[in-house]
């Protein structure tokens, strides 16, 4: 709960003069069967929309005020009364929220002088609930500040704000708030829902433990034995990649080695926890705001998930890439393959997945030219461009088996690290040094209300200037993150030209992520070595350009320009989720990477189609209460299951999308 008991006040006294301060699962897939995937995916759908169904709390009715006023309450909002008791002074009443920075102070409400001190003058408006907010009473007459507080309302909550003379003395002022009626808890459908999940995930591994243990197996008659079980789970996972984008129909020469690539679950594992997380967020996300794009600086969940499949995107392009030179493809017929498969994912991007297509039919003159597949595009073709002609014969098991401190996965690969290091000096020399008229060189803010106002145009700085130049206005993204809480007023686009270098580093790193997997193959704890050492580099690297700030650093972490320390750190999760993957499904075989597995088998299928059917039942319907936080989180659980059991279906009957 955000508020206290009726009781409870909050106190905040300020002479006007201080009005310039700023505050600132263990299963195994049973053959013949359906398997642990489609139970797991149905259990855990079924278990999270009914809890959250009978156990969150609904949304309360909209209070009245004075029984002649009625704010209408929406999501994410509580109900603020100001109550003015001062005799003869009108006062106006600013905000801002605490996640603001370094914001102006917005216009709230005007709250006119009382003529009877029995009877206040009342003044009814609705507040954010995201955030803290700081609210600030300043005099009309003079607008100086009679006192300031700061406050994290919750939703639905209604509160009062007691604007008075102190009982010290009748020359300060003071500023009371009250709870009137307490909030409601507006997470608890997701804990909720994230807690019955973990427990059903839990309950299986178990069971699936004591169905390992021979006495129970046998107690209950298991139709097939354990080694039956692992030969054909083994059979599975040393079979060549069935989505391979670049294995096309070459023959296979009839010399191979041990170093061949073989297919890793962890990959596609990764690869669908990263998809789901995308397509859960992409359809709402129950309408959380963590589960949606930081305003500025910071990160969200929503924040993690494409960088995590352009990260590794760049593992598959590696292990497709050398498995497709192995099998005999010449380099200039890759070559087209790559050219072909990036043009395909940008024209899909423009002109299939476009967010525009909302405001009516598409035209020429407004389609917006950047987006994901866009750049996932061009990112793919760079990186994929670069290793293919600097590709060198995978390196010998039995050389690299003499030194754990072999670092032949990257010096190898210099002349790719010299073009990557290349970028992202271009990258650095652009974004501090590039002049943008009417803006500070080397700025990085949103613009809008931020920096106290001074550049409401600027927002990206130089990332803004190079789309607005070479693009135009009505080519980028109308509605950026930075509108909500910052109120910019021009077009940015978070997948615009300048990051996109960024994101073929964060590619490249992915690329490094499958050498270490292919050069080091079946010397796990080399491998294990290695993603450690690179969570700590791209970590410590993190902690220097942010000095563990999430405004103050040299390069804040931030989404919207694709900034070099938000690759640096997504870089460091990812390399962390593969040191757990890794060994858990491929190495030790404790968990198949169930649901995760199948849609990260058919990505391109599942992203597209997400996007295309976002609007269509079953995967939206028309709610009872569309301010309804537990009815949107029903709504987009169903949805991103539905589409796990798509991609489980499609994976059965061997149906997958290849660009």
């Amino acid at each position: 709960m955000t508020g206290g008991p009726s009781s409870r006040r909050r106190r905040a006294k300020e002479r006007g003069s201080a009005a310039g301060t700023e505050q600132r699962s263990s299963p195994r897939e049973a053959a013949g069967g359906m398997g642990a995937g489609p139970a797991l995916a149905a259990l855990l759908l079924a278990g999270s929309v009914l809890s959250a169904t009978l156990l969150a709390p609904s949304r309360r009715a909209e209070p009245d005020v004075d029984e002649k006023k009625n704010v209408e309450l929406k999501m994410d909002q509580a109900l603020l009364l100001i109550h003015n008791e001062l005799l003869g002074t009108s006062l106006t009443v600013y905000w801002k929220s605490e996640y603001c920075y370094q914001c102006i102070f917005q216009p709230l409400a005007n709250v006119s002088h009382s003529g009877k001190s029995a009877k206040p003058n009342v003044a009814a408006v609705s507040v954010n609930t995201h955030h803290g907010i700081i609210l600030q009473v300043n005099y009309t007459w003079g607008e100086t500040a009679a006192c300031r507080l700061e406050y994290k309302f919750g939703e639905f909550g209604n509160y009062s704000l007691l604007v008075q003379h102190a009982s010290t003395g009748t020359s300060e002022i003071a500023c009371d708030l009250v709870v009137n009626e307490n909030p409601v808890d507006s997470n608890l459908p997701v804990s909720i829902a994230f807690l019955v999940g973990l427990a059903i995930i839990i309950a299986i591994s178990f069971l699936r433990l004591l169905l390992s243990l021979d006495d129970f197996s046998n107690w209950i008659s298991k139709t097939i034995t354990s080694r039956e079980t692992d030969r054909l789970i083994n059979s599975e996972l040393g079979s060549p990649s069935r989505a391979d984008p670049l294995s096309g129909d070459c023959q296979p020469e009839t010399r191979h080695t041990s170093a061949l690539p073989y297919r890793l679950r962890c990959v596609d594992t990764f690869r669908g926890i990263a998809l789901i997380l995308m397509v859960f967020v992409n359809y709402g996300g129950g309408k959380y705001w963590y589960f949606k794009h930081s305003s500025w600086n910071g990160l969200t969940v929503a924040d993690l998930v494409f960088p995590w499949f352009v990260f590794i995107m760049g593992s598959s392009v590696f292990l497709s890439m050398t498995s497709a030179l192995h099998r005999g493809c010449s380099k200039f017929r890759l070559l087209g393959k790559i050219t072909w498969r990036s043009f395909l994912l940008i024209c899909i991007g423009i002109i299939v997945v476009n967010p525009n297509y909302c405001l009516g039919p598409l035209s020429w003159d407004k389609v917006r030219i950047p987006g994901v597949l866009q750049r996932l595009g061009v990112t793919y073709f760079v990186v994929a461009v670069l290793e293919l002609i600097f590709s060198k014969p995978v390196p010998d098991r039995c050389a690299l088996e003499r030194s754990y401190l072999s670092l032949r996965d990257i010096t190898c690969s210099w002349p790719q690290w010299l073009v990557v290091l290349i970028l992202e000096s271009i990258w650095l020399a652009l974004t501090f040094f590039l002049p943008v008229p009417g803006c500070p060189t080397g700025y990085l803010g949103p613009g809008g209300i931020g920096d106290m106002g001074k550049y409401p145009h600027c927002t990206g700085g130089a990332s803004g200037y190079i789309d607005h130049l070479l693009l135009g206005d009505n080519h980028l993204y109308q509605h950026p993150s930075s509108t909500v809480l910052y109120h910019t007023q021009v077009a940015y686009d978070p997948e615009g030209i300048l990051g996109t270098i960024n994101s073929i580093v964060m590619a490249f790193l992915g690329v490094q992520a499958g050498k270490i997997l292919l050069y080091y193959k079946d010397q796990t704890k080399a491998i294990l070595m290695r993603f450690t050492a690179w969570c700590c580099i791209l970590g410590l690297i993190s902690i220097a350009l942010t000095k563990m700030s999430a405004d103050e650093g040299f390069i804040p972490i931030n989404k919207n320009l694709w900034s070099i320390s938000y690759v640096s750190t997504l870089s460091c999760f990812a390399f962390f989720i593969l040191l757990i993957l890794y060994p858990v499904v491929d190495v030790k075989g404790l968990w198949t990477g169930t649901p995760f597995f199948y849609p990260g088998m058919n990505s391109i299928l599942v992203y597209v189609g997400h996007e295309v059917f976002e609007d269509y039942f079953p995967f939206r319907w028309k709610l009872e209460d569309d301010q309804s936080h537990k009815e949107h989180l029903i709504q987009n659980i169903v949805a991103t299951g539905l589409w796990v059991l798509i991609a489980y279906i499609l994976y059965k009957k061997k149906i997958f999308w290849k660009i």
